[in-house]
């Protein structure tokens, strides 16, 4: 039931599971999303301004043991196999909500958020699925789809968070692990492995952290400038998850269903650009160009908020911005194709290493800068000022993609390295 050689049906379940599992990562993140103004302000009797700051720091532990950690369960999925170090990792998320849910004290948040980050494995581990299944033409797409199940995921996530959230403030922490121990049991009985005995390799230490990945990634031309790319990116585009609830509510007055609502709309057309949109557009432009067209309309997109004064033109506005989500398929797409069978996890492990960088970086700089303002009665007070700053970073990512892909070819992925 578990061959390391799986057969089509097997596959199927393989991608079904890696959907699954990113859907429910993506719900997890949604459903507590809307709820944390809310519970942060009732954690440490402070304003809305003030527990943005906290929020950020909640975002810097979690993003921070994945920086460290990330490459070391890639590797080990290069080693042993995506099946054990996702199934480990499911079991940890689902405590990891189980104590935010019973949390009463800001220090058990951030306990639940330091042991979700060590073992926050499963989007890596679902991309290195996608990638072991995936002919090299058909990885842009089926990385799509695995964004898709993101963006469904951010469909029922935020909508079910604000609905639970009128129960308890708590509520959607406990109905978040409840699914995750769904998907654990059905990972146990029914998923298979997808790394060949063939594409596996040692563990060596010396490749398992953030410094050896990135030492191992120059020896591949033009990696580290991916590397680059993904980092300015996953930089800005973490305004949304760590500022976006905090902006709503301070600017609009949104309550935290209709910021659920909101992020539902976002993620219902996300889903359709991930299944629908990128496979046309790949038809009619190189991937490289669906690459610029997507990275470029996200930035356009954050530059927007600057314009925006009214509830109903930011909801307007969603199904536009969420075309730039073709842009984080075709940069996995791209670099995916440039590196070997065998170290299809460390470049996973390595990707999730530059993005929980940005994950760490990015709350501080965006949830003060969001601080600053908003601070009520000062000259400078402009809410939307945050996304102004994040909308020129993602403009910065054109120009190392631009150099990446000039500098590197793709490679036969039959091809292994030792």
């Amino acid at each position: 039931m578990h061959e390391a050689n799986p057969s089509p049906s097997s596959r199927r379940h393989s991608a079904l599971f890696a959907l699954i599992t990113v859907f429910l990562d993506a719900m997890g993140i949604g459903l507590i999303m809307p709820v944390m103004p809310d519970l942060l302000q009732h954690l440490t009797h402070s304003s809305l301004s003030n527990a943005a700051i906290y929020g950020g720091y909640l975002s810097f532990v979690y993003a921070a043991m994945q920086f460290l950690m990330g490459p070391t369960l890639g590797n080990l999925s290069d080693r042993f196999g995506r099946r054990p170090v996702m199934l480990v990792s499911l079991a940890f998320m689902g405590i990891n909500y189980l104590i935010m849910g019973f949390a009463g004290s800001l220090a058990l948040l951030f306990i639940a958020r330091l042991l979700s980050g060590i073992t926050g494995a499963t989007h890596t581990c679902a991309l290195a699925f996608v990638a072991d299944i995936s002919k090299p033409e058909e990885k842009t797409r089926n990385f799509g789809l695995v964004s898709a199940g993101f963006g469904l995921g951010f469909i029922a996530g935020p909508v079910i968070g604000g609905l639970t959230a009128e129960i308890s403030v708590v509520a959607p922490f406990f109905f978040a692990a409840g699914l995750t121990v769904l998907n654990l049991l059905y990972g146990y009985f029914i998923f298979p492995e997808t790394l060949e005995p063939k594409n596996r390799r040692p563990f060596e230490w010396r490749r398992a952290n953030p410094a050896g990945t990135l030492i191992q990634a120059t020896k591949t031309p033009g990696i580290i400038l991916f590397f680059a790319a993904f980092f300015f990116f996953h930089l800005a585009t973490q305004i949304y998850p760590t500022v976006f609830p905090f902006f709503t509510r301070e600017v609009f007055g949104w309550s935290s269903l209709q910021t659920g609502i909101s992020l539902g709309i976002y993620g219902f057309f996300y889903a359709l650009v991930q299944v629908f949109l990128i496979r046309m557009m790949l038809n009619w432009f190189q991937e490289k160009t669906v690459a610029f067209i997507g990275i470029s309309i996200e930035a356009l997109g954050m530059l927007a908020f600057l314009f925006i004064t009214k509830g109903w033109v930011l909801m307007a506005g969603l199904p536009i911005i969420a075309i730039g989500g073709v842009g984080m398929a075709a940069l996995q797409g791209l670099v995916s194709n440039r590196v070997p069978a065998n170290a299809q996890g460390e470049l996973q492990g390595g990707i999730s290493s530059i993005m929980s960088l940005t994950a760490i970086l990015s709350p501080l700089i965006m949830t003060h800068t969001f601080s600053f303002f908003s601070e009520q009665g000062t000259s400078h007070y402009f809410p939307a000022g945050t996304f102004g700053v994040a909308g020129l970073i993602a403009l910065i990512t054109l120009w190392p993609l631009q150099r990446a892909i000039a500098s590197t070819s793709p490679r036969s992925n039959a091809k292994t390295d030792h």
